[in-house]
């Protein structure tokens, strides 16, 4: 696997009807986190939307959106080899959990059956594949939705507030799993939140919007 990824925002300006809502110079390596905090309607949904390829027309964005070297902001959202992580981990709910897992992988992937089994091995979730999502518990979902990112082979991570809906005591734990994992994987990844031990336990740069 390329370990090597790379994100650059470069000089990216976001604006609503003409008026300013963010600007962003960031540089994200392999495996590193960058974090952007700030109140809600500082923009930084508006900026995960940008970044993934979901802007709504009635915002404006400009700079360039670079992605090991590849001006990717002009691309449709399926090109752009970006992962997102969201708030509810989207399960889908007619495909088994391996079903889930599968979903995600390039269709010339070798051995799905068993890499899939490996990944839950590796997130203690081994010989859950023929569960019902609708069975796991809300860390379990988690900890599926991040398997399913990483068998899709992205070339960097969004990650938007995926920790709130967890209970506290569970949170720390998810976080530790998420990230150790990007890390691993070598991918840029950019995580927006609220809150500070998000942050913290992301371990990079923070940037605050909008205080």
């Amino acid at each position: 696997m390329n370990t090597h990824h790379r994100l650059v925002l470069k000089d990216i300006r976001i604006a609503l009807a003409g008026s300013p809502l963010l600007s962003l110079d960031a540089e994200i390596g392999p495996g590193e986190v960058l974090t952007v905090m700030g109140p809600s309607g500082s923009g930084k949904s508006t900026l995960l939307a940008y970044l993934a390829g979901f802007l709504a027309p009635a915002f404006q964005a400009s700079g360039q959106v670079l992605l090991d070297e590849r001006e990717i902001s002009r691309l449709p959202a399926e090109r752009r080899g970006i992962g997102l992580l969201f708030q509810d981990p989207l399960l889908f709910p007619h495909l088994s959990v391996a079903g889930n897992l599968r979903f995600g992988m390039p269709r010339a992937a070798p051995d799905k059956a068993g890499r899939v089994e490996a990944a839950l091995a590796q997130v203690g979730l081994g010989g859950f594949g023929q569960r019902d999502p609708a069975t796991l518990s809300g860390g379990q979902k988690a900890r599926v939705a991040l398997m399913r990112l990483l068998l899709a082979e992205p070339c960097a991570v969004l990650l938007d507030e995926p920790f709130s809906t967890l209970d506290r005591p569970l949170r720390h734990d998810t976080r530790r799993l998420v990230f150790d994992r990007l890390r691993e994987a070598g991918l840029p990844s950019l995580l927006v939140t609220h809150d500070r031990e998000d942050a913290e336990d992301a371990g990079g740069r923070i940037i605050e919007l909008g205080f």
